[in-house]
């Protein structure tokens, strides 16, 4: 293990422990990070709760249920599911990027004919795990698509991306009997699952309306939203609905749609009441990175989508009406397509190790810093990767689990399922990155050497990260003087997790194996073992001095650390 030094002001403790470098290199100068647990910052809301996927019908399948179980059990409170066609008409095929429910077909006279086996499937895999569904209203069944011919796509990694939209991306032909499917599902739902359950979800209309997913005009969205919330709030008043799930709002045409729809709820007369009584419960956005190859190496681009979100946020505050309304951004990751292999698209070779769990370590800190910088109200960032059912081990999906083993970044979701309370004040010295420097500016200079803390009654979390936005590990390891000021009790237990390299990761395992695309047994269990969060040290205790604990660490790049202390 590495060196590890605790100590307590005036007292220092040497513990010892066996030195062994993982690798010689020259480490950077010293980062201090102070941390605070007396001075709060905020709550530390579980914005990362939340997940969403293309294939709605990989829910209900070996390895989606095993996943689904995973993040269910490493979350404190119910995470939030959503995924895409669920009134997709079909037989409950799955293929990359497509999926359906078969919810609505139309018998020979034009009569609607409801089934919600696949889709009561699908929900009560969730409920089942303590989930809750982000339910996204979409997309058009076949027999209500103004333009149902093709309907079904058979799009597949390296094709162009364009050849999704197909019939169920069109208008509906009568808008009237598209809201009253709308109603007649949330009916179906408060009667098999209770009103109180279905009052806790969140409803959306469509996704990314402004790009391919919607072939119709921004007024004829307007429209769908107009008669789904319509239809939602008819068959349950205390229902929560929102959207309008546009791509990032850095692109200026993504913009310009979220102001029409914010300025379409607050001045318009709803299409389908004729009154101005449009509601809107909640506001989505989406925000994406952007990496790219320099000199064959993947150069991630943490600015791009921070400036999605820094810009999505601007705009709700700009509204005096919205400024307090829940804000879940619909999709938050590095990129944008999750099903666009490293194989076609090598600029996602970032996926199977640290580096996507540094990523997130480093974005979602941001969030929280952003939220607070504007003064919305950030309910949730979806992170838009699940499994993929029947693909090669590792082929560079963006997911959080190959074949039923997980990945590194999934054990970051893990650390910050430990971080609860309060967020409190980090202090650095002058190596810092502030949060307006990352999205301006990326990490394109010096490391992103940082930290997130949170304090609840008897405990506090310190999670600290070694991020660049080169995929480059061959960067120098950070030692950090990490100072915990406010810690109430004297003797404290101080658990310490890590990812990194050797440590929480399968994949490393798995390239040591020789990268086997047929693993044995005994191979699959070692490796769903190294899918797991591991503790870097045995749990051990310390005494405080005046309520401060210090702990001295050397950090790799593309680590991730979580220091978990408890006291009585």
């Amino acid at each position: 293990m590495k060196p590890l030094l605790i100590k307590t002001l005036l007292t220092i403790l040497v513990f010892p422990f066996t030195i062994i470098h993982l690798r010689a290199q020259e480490q950077v100068e010293k980062v201090n990070i102070q941390v605070n647990l007396d001075e709060k910052i905020g709550e530390m809301d579980p914005i990362w709760a939340w997940w969403g996927y293309d294939e709605p019908n990989y829910t209900y399948m070996k390895d989606g249920k095993k996943l689904l179980s995973e993040i269910a059990s490493l979350s404190p409170v119910p995470v939030y599911v959503r995924a895409h066609s669920l009134l997709v008409t079909g037989e409950g095929t799955h293929a990359l990027k497509w999926g359906s429910t078969n919810a609505y077909t139309e018998d020979a006279d034009g009569n609607p004919v409801y089934d919600w086996t696949i889709v009561d499937r699908i929900f009560d895999t969730y409920i089942e795990r303590g989930m809750k569904p982000f339910a996204q209203i979409g997309f058009m069944p076949e027999a209500l698509s103004s333009k149902p011919e093709p309907y079904r796509h058979h799009w597949y990694p390296g094709a162009p991306y364009e050849e999704i939209y197909t019939g169920w991306a069109y208008p509906p032909n009568d808008y009237k009997k598209y809201g009253e499917l709308v109603y007649q599902w949330v009916l179906h739902c408060v009667e098999r699952y209770g009103k109180e359950e279905v009052d806790s979800w969140y409803w959306e209309v469509w996704n990314e309306p402004n790009i391919g997913y919607w072939q119709g005009t921004m007024e004829e969205y307007f429209m769908l939203y107009d008669y789904a919330a319509d239809a939602v709030k008819r068959a349950l008043p205390t229902a929560k609905i929102g959207g309008p799930e546009t791509t990032g709002p850095g692109w200026d045409k993504a913009a310009e749609f979220l102001t029409a729809f914010l300025d379409h709820v607050r001045d318009d007369k709803s299409y389908a009441t004729g009154k101005k009584d449009i509601p809107l419960d909640f506001i989505s956005f989406h925000a994406k990175g952007s990496p790219k190859l320099v000199d064959d190496m993947v150069q991630m681009n943490i600015g791009t989508q921070l400036r999605d979100i820094s810009e999505g946020f601007r705009i709700v505050a700009s509204y005096p009406e919205f400024k307090d309304l829940p804000i879940i951004i619909g999709e938050s990751d590095p990129e944008g397509c999750a099903a666009c292999s490293v194989n076609d698209y090598p600029q996602n070779d970032y996926r199977n190790g640290t580096m996507y769990a540094s990523y997130t370590a480093a974005a979602f800190s941001r969030k929280y810093e952003l939220a607070d910088h504007f003064g919305v109200n950030l309910l949730g960032a979806v992170t838009w990767g699940f499994e993929f059912e029947d693909q090669p081990w590792y082929a560079g999906f963006r997911d959080m689990a190959t074949n039923g083993v997980d990945k590194p970044v999934l054990n970051v979701f893990r650390m910050f399922g430990m971080m609860e309370g309060d967020r409190v004040k980090i202090n650095q010295d002058g190596l810092a990155y502030d949060f307006l420097e990352v999205r301006d500016h990326s990490v394109r200079e010096k490391q992103d050497i940082n930290a997130i803390a949170s304090k609840s009654d008897r405990s506090a979390a310190v999670m600290v990260w070694n991020y660049h936005d080169n995929n480059d590990l061959t960067v120098p390891d950070a030692s950090v003087s990490l100072q915990i000021k406010g810690v109430s009790g004297k003797k404290v237990l101080i658990n310490h997790y890590r990812v990194d390299q050797e440590h929480s990761n399968s994949y490393t395992l798995w390239k040591k194996m020789g990268s086997p695309q047929a693993p044995s047994n005994e191979q699959i269990e070692a490796l769903e073992k190294a899918g797991q969060l591991e503790l870097y040290t045995s749990p051990f205790w310390v005494e405080s001095k005046d309520g401060t604990v210090e702990i001295e660490l050397t950090i790799p790049a593309q680590g991730i650390s979580l220091f978990k202390l408890e006291w009585k």
